[in-house]
């Protein structure tokens, strides 16, 4: 049976070994670490330092953190330098450093063990390289997200006479696109038709859904601008189409000599929130509003609400009101209904939910679509946007 003898194990270890006196000058090394460096032992034992094995900033480094830190605890491990080799290359090497001490407990000798981390260099090299190349096709994916989020919402609102009208959408991932949507349009001469809803699931799948939802909404209202007949329509074309479901709120506006009346067809939507002028708000419920294509002939509830001077109409969709505020607890509609304070203004309201989405931080999970009305008090003009 063979055995190695200690000179020989120390000698021709795995790692390299060397030993050196307080103020690093060599006093013996192995063959192994001679053999990666290209030098001979005569050239560097008792003739030079063991800094001067190093890179520059090696050196420095060595000379200010790692010294005085051995001296202080008397053991070091896990430092990432680089050597020199004879040829004028660089050997990527860890180190773990340990102080020798007599019997009185005075330091004699530093022993340091090096590790070859060429492998290392390279794995990590790759693992950064790797980093970055899956950063830049996040970002891609996300200004992807963006533009296609773009092209589902409209760029800009038209204006509605004595209306004020606000919107938002807020993503809750910037790596996906939502099903949220909204829209405001012009239909007949003094009328207006809008929408806002929420198409399942995220990413391309909802997308080409949204934008079938939209397209079919807006053709809808100008063959029939009723609104429960628009959503009919829709639903006919989503259960013959595509396996998807959305709910939404349908509806029109139309200002008049007192204010606006709307008229709203809901589909399996939240019931939008009624600020009046003197504070008080509402739930405007139509129980009944079935969820878009799903059923085959679907049935869909109306109801009308005439806005006054300072009053405001806000939809929204559930990614505000399905938010999680607790470990068991999500908001609600009756919590949103009694956090809008009045009197307000469309814009006010939106952002006042705005700000409830921020104070909710990572509790809302869905994206969520804001559309609001307003009716401004006689003699006030349209705010600029």
């Amino acid at each position: 049976m063979l055995e190695d003898s200690a000179e020989d194990l120390y000698d021709n270890a795995p790692c390299g070994y060397v030993s050196t006196l307080l103020d690093g000058t060599i006093a013996k090394v192995n063959a192994t670490l001679l053999r990666w460096l290209g030098h001979d032992r005569d050239d560097l034992v008792g003739r030079r330092r063991f800094p001067d094995l190093l890179t520059v900033g090696g050196r420095v480094y060595y000379e200010t953190h790692v010294l005085p830190l051995l001296h202080m605890q008397g053991e070091l491990g896990g430092v990432a330098l680089e050597m020199k080799i004879a040829d004028g290359t660089r050997l990527p090497v860890l180190l773990t450093s340990v102080v020798k001490k007599g019997p009185g407990g005075q330091a004699q000798l530093i022993r340091t063990t090096v590790f070859d981390a060429r492998d290392r260099r390279a794995y990590e090299q790759e693992l950064l390289r790797a980093s970055q190349q899956a950063e830049l096709e996040r970002d891609r994916a996300q200004q992807l997200a963006r533009t296609l989020q773009q092209t589902l919402l409209p760029p800009a609102l038209p204006e509605v006479p004595g209306v004020e009208v606000e919107a938002y959408y807020h993503p809750a991932s910037l790596d996906q696109v939502g099903g949220d949507f909204y829209d405001l349009f012009p239909l007949t001469a003094g009328t207006w038709g809008f929408f806002l809803g929420d198409v399942s699931g995220k990413g391309a799948d909802a997308a080409v859904v949204t934008s079938l939802v939209r397209y079919t909404l807006r053709s809808g209202a100008i063959d029939d601008p009723e609104p429960a007949d628009v959503l009919r329509h829709l639903n006919a074309v989503l259960n013959h189409t595509n396996p998807r479901l959305c709910t939404v709120i349908y509806g029109r506006i139309r200002p008049d000599g007192t204010g606006a009346t709307v008229t709203l067809a809901c589909g399996g939507h939240p019931p939008p929130v009624l600020i009046r002028a003197d504070g008080t708000r509402e739930l405007v419920r139509m129980p009944g509003g079935q969820l878009v294509g799903v059923l085959p002939v679907a049935r869909f509830t109306t109801t009308t609400v005439h806005l006054g001077p300072g009053d405001t109409l806000l939809l929204y969709t559930d990614g505000l009101t399905e938010a999680r505020i607790g470990a068991d607890i999500r908001y609600s509609e009756e919590e949103l209904r009694d956090d809008l304070s009045g009197p307000a203004t469309a814009r006010s309201v939106i952002a006042a939910a705005t700000g409830l989405l921020a104070s909710f931080g990572a509790g809302v999970e869905d994206d969520t679509a804001l559309l609001a009305f307003s009716v401004q008090p006689p003699g006030a003009t349209s705010p600029v946007s």
